[in-house]
């Protein structure tokens, strides 16, 4: 039985690689979840020319949102995002603060997927610094500040 097997990503996934890489995974994630879920498909020797046509397009796409990327982390750099949420009488939030609503809470400034932040869990009050990766290259760092009310 195979230790690995070669997959083609056909989208990004998470720490494994980028659309059109070819990587090696355990045959069970890859039968499982990559290729049921349309991520991924099976290595063939023929699927060179796939590869090559996903990675024209995944920089021609990195190529246009470049630009865009740039625009978004001058409006997003150095920013304080303000969030507001119910405090207990210990100081600690009931819950926590999301990449969601800080994903919410910076829309009127730039766009921003909800996965591409990354900050600290927020479970008390004040201010957490957090990062936002725009692009590949470029990412912007801007604070969160959580007030509490009682």
């Amino acid at each position: 039985m195979a230790k690995t097997s070669k997959v083609i990503l056909t989208s990004t996934v998470g720490d494994l690689g980028n659309s059109g890489d070819v990587v090696d995974v355990k045959p069970g994630y890859a039968r499982n979840f990559l290729i049921p879920k349309g991520l991924a498909f099976a290595w063939t020797k023929g699927a060179a020319t796939q590869i090559e046509s996903m990675r024209r397009a995944r920089q021609a796409k990195l190529l246009a949102t470049r630009e865009d990327a740039v625009a978004a982390k001058s409006a997003i750099e150095g920013t304080v995002v303000e969030m507001h949420a119910k405090v207990s009488e210990s100081g600690k939030l009931f819950g926590s603060i999301s990449a969601d609503a800080i994903a919410k809470a910076l829309a009127d400034k730039a766009p921003v997927e909800p996965r591409s932040i990354s900050v600290e869990p927020i479970k008390t009050p004040g201010e957490f610094p957090a990062k936002v990766a725009l692009h590949p290259e470029i990412s912007a760092s801007f604070t969160v500040k959580v007030t509490g009310d009682k």
